[in-house]
């Protein structure tokens, strides 16, 4: 039995159709696909608490479903009391199929769990088709038991897509069902 995941099966069945449809692709090739998904936490706090470090990672690996990696600060900054070499954040890279469950994931139970929940604003793209979206609370996640959290962290979200310009990365994440907030 040869598991696809569903969001993995719509992008080949009715996503690249309606995007050549709308921006008249040559090749199927030309479609803009989602490369990966970056997850990553800054923590500052962790200059002075290590263990909190060592949290956050963890938490990340039950959100990701794969083994998060401690970034380390690149310079020496006084202000911070931070040296290079020190640990600093977290981050995983999701790709393939843990990708696709990701997104399916966030798109249906996480992001209607947010409170005040009204929509994602499209502000995020960075003028090569790729959108970042910030989560204030981790806690959105099913994975993550409120009971057992020490401190509630926020996250940066990094949709790497392989779309040339905004509108059409837009168009990608809107296909997957993104909910994104409608210009009036």
């Amino acid at each position: 039995m040869n598991y696809t995941p569903r969001l993995k099966e719509m992008y080949k069945q009715e996503i690249i159709s309606s995007l050549t449809e709308k921006f008249g692709y040559k090749s199927v090739m030309r479609v803009p696909r989602l490369q990966k998904i970056v997850l990553s936490q800054g923590l500052g706090e962790a200059v002075a608490d290590k263990k909190l470090l060592d949290n956050a990672a963890e938490e990340l690996s039950k959100i990701a479903g794969q083994k998060a990696v401690t970034t380390i600060s690149k310079k020496d900054i006084s202000n911070f009391k931070l040296r290079k070499g020190m640990p600093i954040g977290t981050k995983v890279t999701l790709r393939g199929d843990r990708m696709y469950e990701f997104l399916d994931r966030l798109i249906a139970v996480s992001l209607p769990r947010t409170r005040d929940f009204r929509g994602i604003s499209p502000k995020g793209f960075d003028g090569r088709g790729n959108f970042n979206l910030g989560v204030k609370e981790h806690i959105i996640f099913p994975e993550i038991d409120i009971d057992k959290v020490n401190k509630i962290l926020g996250m940066d979200i990094t949709f790497v897509t392989s779309a040339n310009t905004d509108e059409e990365g837009n168009a990608l994440l809107e296909a997957f069902g993104f909910p994104f907030i409608k210009k009036n």
